[in-house]
């Protein structure tokens, strides 16, 4: 079976953009508009690895973060916010919350596959 990765940003373009990526190399991508969205896909599958955008309406990428740290199964799993923003308090908190790190946009797709091979490696 393939490492499932949750994408969660409220761009389309960026959503595509992500799971033609990571696709691309082998994983099976998910992908929701937001955190209260992605919160609904937990109950279905639990991924290896997720990625979040920071603002986002109705549930924002911190929201989302700590509402993951508390969900059975899926508490202990990496997850990257994937974001414009280069602000260290903000990813100071990110870390505090329970983000495992930062990742500026745009993306460098290489990058970013190579993290993702670290982190839910494919088999």
């Amino acid at each position: 079976m393939r490492p499932l990765i949750l994408t969660v940003d409220d761009s389309p373009v960026m959503r595509q953009l992500l799971r033609i990526t990571l696709s691309g190399v082998g994983y099976d991508v998910r992908t929701a508009c937001d955190g209260q969205d992605a919160l609904a896909t937990l109950g279905e599958a639990k991924p290896d690895l997720i990625i979040t955008d920071l603002n986002m309406p109705n549930m924002d990428g911190f929201a989302f973060i700590k509402a993951v740290r508390a969900y059975p199964g899926v508490s202990r799993k990496p997850i990257f916010i994937l974001s414009t923003e280069d602000d260290a308090d903000k990813q100071a908190h990110a870390a505090d919350i329970g983000a495992t790190g930062w990742i500026v946009k745009p993306f460098v797709a290489d990058s970013l596959i190579r993290l993702a091979n670290r982190l839910a490696p494919i088999r």
